[in-house]
């Protein structure tokens, strides 16, 4: 039933084979959908190279550099994305960043520039790709975005980044009302914790994983598959009457007291 055929969609911050976006993006392919992806552009090209490698067996459309603190790329991105295809369907953002070092010890440690960094590349990016993408959506449209747990319960060794989560979520519901009568829907997916090049910049990463397996109903933590499924049918018509939610996709652990 889920159809995607027909529909683009460009998927931002595949790092490499395990990370969240990539799991996305094989869902989205494999229901059909026209892929475009980016890449964050270096002197050297690695990460250019890295990412057309991997995505080279789903065959997209476009695979375009973005750096979302760089306005002129942000805006050619789009640019190339309107003279590709002509519109977009679906727009999924796959972005945060927070310096390793202010991740743990005292959130009050934080440093101004560290704190706005933060902000800026993981919540005030989704804004800035929504008010982009609005005038290449005009026949509707769906934005999903990647949370976490530490956006709303304070968690260890997650800091800056638990504040920027913040943001990002109440930016998802500001949005979705904002976009609304265009038919955009906005949501967001709070993952649990999975082994990724992101994920590994948090402290006991892995004793959190151990944690959840123990404690979260299905006894088990999830897969990039299991977040790419659910991202499929949020931007998929069977999703048509839902926007502004953030979605736990993270085996029951949230409910856990």
């Amino acid at each position: 039933m889920l159809d995607l055929t027909g529909k683009n969609a460009f998927v931002t911050g595949i790092a490499n084979n395990r990370s969240i976006a990539w799991g996305i993006a094989q869902q989205l392919h494999q229901a059909g959908a026209n892929l475009g992806v980016n890449y964050m552009p270096d002197e050297k090209g690695r990460y250019e190279k890295k990412v057309r490698q991997l995505v080279d067996p789903l065959n997209p459309d476009l695979i375009l550099p973005c750096d979302v603190q760089d306005d002129k790329l942000m805006e050619e991105m789009f640019n190339a994305i309107a003279q590709k295809w002509g519109k977009l369907d679906i727009l999924i953002h796959c972005l945060a960043f927070a310096d390793k070092e202010y991740l743990m010890g005292d959130y009050s440690s934080v440093p101004r520039d560290a704190f706005s960094k933060s902000l800026e590349i993981s919540a005030y990016s989704l804004t800035d790709f929504a008010r982009l993408a609005k005038p290449l959506m005009q026949e509707g449209g769906s934005i999903v975005t990647l949370s976490y747990l530490g956006g709303v319960k304070v968690m260890p060794n997650y800091n800056v980044m638990g504040v920027a989560k913040s943001a990002l979520e109440m930016s998802v519901r500001y949005l979705a009302s904002e976009l609304g009568p265009q038919n955009i829907r906005v949501n967001g997916i709070s993952a649990g914790p999975i082994r990724t090049l992101a994920s590994s910049a948090i402290g006991g990463i892995l004793d959190m994983i151990r944690m959840m397996e123990e404690k979260a109903p299905l006894r088990r933590t999830v897969t990039q598959e299991e977040v790419g499924n659910t991202a499929a049918f949020l931007c998929s018509d069977l999703a048509s009457g839902i926007t502004g939610q953030i979605i736990y996709v993270d085996a029951g652990y949230e409910i856990m007291g």
